[in-house]
């Protein structure tokens, strides 16, 4: 698409490849972001989705990033990933019933705009800009971008809430939900943190973990730098047989994970469970100093506790030994709260162009967001520590 005037300083254009962008510049721009800026958001794990074919037009996933550039176009102000979607897969963030009642009227929902990092449900900058007035500016570009795109409906999926209420501002429509994150106060041990947990708790975690000990399984912890082709390749093996066993087709693709393997080593944990001197499970694991996010798992041989030791307990571990602050699971999963996860509050930002449909949405939205907060009320009454030793009353 060619490029627009935004104003007499200030260009947009729409990019189907950041490539048009260059590493250099787009994370330059990610550097600015402060704590919104995360290893998903990076040059390499987007360029290597879109590279890989795992998000890309074939795929459902046509990337129509808007940039926002100076006048003299080498600078790069703003950014906004976003994607022209025919589907609603690999999102976490459910509009099934949305499409459904707009195929139930003889509607269209489909395309839709979507900004997001596919089939990656994590919180971070969505509105990357080098300052307020940027922002501001890139949120007036997308609400032309909406009007001329001839969508349905505009959906941006996880975004921080300092930019959720940005976008509220501007006409979306809020939505909420609940993930589980686990907290490090600064623990010294394993035992420490077992320590902090309710008797119950702590029991149950010990006997999972005696299961697998038991079932002479071992563990290696593979930095990406050390990550062999054949590392790769068995991790590949074991996430493919986590959507066979599920009967569903995966999302990523080994090229997928060579290229990021390859690109940002040093965001990258593998994990790899091994029995009598072969592989049977591993999962992989992006971080930063400061956060570890648990991403995929799966397994060739069935142990036991063996899921929630290789995509729980060692990760725990891994945090407690570097220091890291945040371990954030993926997505749902109220199981994590029996192992020390607590209930975090995410946002996404809907618009929709049909009026009553917009109505109607946004009165089902507010039924919801009574409903988040009743839950995360019940939540909180199961709570799994001990009284005095919540860590997530600190923060």
């Amino acid at each position: 698409m060619p490029a627009n005037q935004h104003n007499k300083k200030t260009t947009s254009r729409v990019i189907s490849s950041l490539s048009d962008v260059g590493q250099v510049a787009w994370d330059e721009l990610l550097s600015l972001q402060g704590d919104d800026a995360n290893p998903f958001l990076s040059f390499s794990f987007l360029h290597a989705l879109h590279e890989s074919g795992c998000a890309s037009e074939k795929s459902g996933w046509q990337p129509q990033y808007l940039t926002l550039w100076d006048e003299s176009e080498k600078t790069l102000l703003a950014a906004l990933p976003l994607y022209v979607k025919y589907h609603s897969y690999g999102e976490y963030v459910f509009d099934w019933a949305w499409a459904d009642a707009y195929q139930r009227n003889g509607l269209e929902y489909y395309p839709k705009l979507l900004s997001a990092i596919p089939f990656t449900p994590v919180t971070g900058g969505r509105l990357l800009a080098r300052d307020t007035a940027a922002r501001t500016a890139l949120i007036d570009v997308l609400k032309s971008v909406r009007t001329d795109s001839q969508t349905s409906s505009t959906h941006i999926l996880y975004p921080p809430a300092e930019q959720a209420e940005m976008l509220q501002q501007a006409g979306f429509m809020l939505r909420s939900g609940v993930q589980f994150h686990w907290l490090n106060p600064g623990y010294r041990t394993f035992d420490e943190f077992l320590a902090t947990l309710e008797r119950k708790k702590r029991k149950n975690i010990l006997a999972e973990r005696r299961k697998v000990a038991d079932a002479g399984v071992t563990f290696r912890h593979v930095r990406g730098i050390d990550a062999t082709k054949e590392d790769w390749h068995f991790f590949n093996r074991c996430y493919s047989n986590t959507y066979l066993a599920h009967r569903s087709t995966p999302y990523l693709n080994l090229d997928f994970f060579q290229r990021i393997g390859a690109s940002m080593p040093q965001n990258i944990l593998l994990i790899v469970a091994e029995r009598d001197g072969h592989p049977i499970a591993s999962s992989l694991l992006i971080h930063t100093e400061q956060t570890l996010y648990g991403r995929y798992w799966g397994a060739i041989e069935e142990v036991p506790c063996l899921h929630f030791e290789t995509a729980y307990y060692q990760p725990l571990e891994f945090c407690i030994a570097q220091k890291i602050a945040c371990f954030e699971g993926g997505a749902q999963g109220e199981h994590k709260m029996a192992r020390g996860f607590l209930p975090q509050k995410t946002w996404s930002a809907h618009w929709l162009a049909h009026t009553e449909f917009s109505t109607a949405v946004s009165r089902f939205l507010e039924r919801e967001t009574h409903g988040i907060t009743a839950y995360m009320d019940e939540l909180s009454d199961r709570n799994p520590f001990k009284a005095g030793e919540n860590p997530g009353e600190n923060t």
